[in-house]
């Protein structure tokens, strides 16, 4: 096998064993550096062996062996740092007495729901927990998690220093929390694998559109989530709205990549079976009690896939439950798609207006979404100066590169007879739902 094989296999698997890994070590070990450093390591020696030997049959396993390994040995050569880890260890044992789980069963919660209620313990502050969740068990790197929290990487790696040192001194246990525990927990968690789905969903950097491998963790974490907390209606309400907008995943994007406004999709590729799961799951959300955030959002998302395209979507219902959604909770986001939605039902101009009142909101700056969507519906009431002002402001902000794309082509088509679209209406349920 040559270096460059080797090096993609490593990226490979460490991309999608790098949850698991990492939640088992600090399961068996109990601390988090720890876990990454030797994580790390592994990684390095599968960069040494795997070109002379070859990848393994169980490429994971052959990692979390070779990881072990280089903790014990790092155990016996720092004494302290051993005798901290009894002690953590111990009180990790008393927290959680119960085996660790068996792999592959299902009525188990996975190792790494353990180490998502760890990170969101709420001894952290909810930037801490999200952040240092989506760092460790959402595979991303610091430059993505910082770029989301639209902060220099050095600060957000200095926060991720700060969690983790939190985590160790205050000695918080990895483990599912008890019932009593749960409703200060869970929010914090369903928000993260909220970010983690939305990074998938619409990946903020990169040269494609959608990290499909990050979309289909977080939904596979929230159904054993449900699964351990089945009468949690948000619970069910974020899994619904995951379905929903991943539903459409096929059609988002033609052959060459490029991306595929909603009204140009062929729905005849959305996942039929996801939808009705998530339908499904809406129905549960929302009865037993009054609505949660999450749960008007998978509405929102189940009115757009049962319409038969864009012109017949039931726009009135759409704003009111955006209405409601903004006293559940209030975002920059939600405002903005409220505004696009006004558009779609009373037209451009009464759109435009409601963004408008956005341009000084400092969580939209230095972001491509209000620019862009200002853009649309400029170009839509044939203010073609303006909407090609908006598109280019737009462009300074964008990082993915099959956004930036289509936003060139909407740019250099102001120049002829334009085209056609709702622009911003493909958006619900991606990148403007962030924060």
């Amino acid at each position: 096998m040559d270096d460059g094989a080797a090096v993609a296999g490593v990226e490979a698997v460490f991309r999608e064993e790098h949850g698991r890994l990492l939640a088992t070590l600090v399961h068996g070990f109990g601390d988090l550096d720890l876990a990454e450093e030797v994580a790390a390591d592994a990684v390095e020696a599968a960069l040494l062996h795997w070109p002379r030997e070859g990848v393994p049959r169980r490429p994971g396993a052959w990692l979390l062996t070779t990881a072990r390994r280089k903790a014990v040995d790092r155990l016996r050569r720092d004494r302290a740092y051993a005798a901290r880890l009894a002690l953590l260890r111990a009180d990790a044992e008393r927290a959680d007495p119960a085996p660790p789980p068996t792999p592959g069963d299902d009525d188990i919660p996975d190792e790494r729901l353990r180490l998502f209620f760890a990170c969101c313990h709420p001894a952290l502050p909810m930037e801490a927990r999200t952040a240092l969740t989506l760092r460790c068990l959402g595979g991303m790197d610091t430059p993505q998690v910082a770029r989301l929290f639209m902060v220099p990487t050095a600060t957000m790696a200095q926060r991720i220093v700060r969690a983790k040192r939190k985590i160790r001194e205050a000695r918080i246990p990895f483990r599912v929390p008890a019932a009593d525990e749960l409703a200060d927990r869970l929010p914090g968690v369903l928000h993260v694998l909220y970010l983690v789905f939305t990074e998938g969903y619409a990946a903020g950097t990169g040269a494609a559109l959608q990290r499909l491998d990050l979309a289909d963790e977080a939904i596979r974490l929230t159904r054993i989530l449900l699964r351990l907390l089945p009468d949690e209606r948000e619970v069910a309400g974020l899994l619904a709205l995951m379905l929903l907008v991943d539903a459409r995943r096929d059609a988002r994007v033609d052959a060459e990549g490029a991306l595929v406004l909603l009204d140009d999709q062929d729905r005849g590729r959305w996942d039929g079976d996801r939808i009705e799961e998530g339908r499904t799951l809406v129905v549960r959300a929302l009865t037993g009690g009054p609505p949660g955030p999450y749960g008007v959002q998978a509405a929102i998302a189940a009115l757009h896939v049962e319409a038969a395209d864009v012109a017949t979507t039931d726009w009135p219902q759409i704003v009111a439950l955006y209405d409601v959604l903004d006293r559940l909770a209030p975002s920059p986001a939600v405002a903005l798609n409220r505004a696009v939605a006004v558009a779609m039902r009373d037209g451009p101009a009464a759109g435009l207006a409601l963004l408008d009142d956005l341009r000084d909101e400092p969580r939209l700056q230095g972001r491509h979404l209000l620019p862009a969507a200002r853009a649309d519906l400029l170009r839509r009431l044939g203010r073609t100066e303006e909407s090609a002002a908006e598109y280019r402001a737009a462009l300074t902000h964008v990082d993915n590169g099959v956004e930036r794309e289509f936003l060139a082509r909407r740019l250099a088509a102001l120049g002829g007879d334009g085209l056609g679209g709702t622009g911003r209406a493909e958006r619900h349920g991606d990148r403007a739902g962030d924060q």
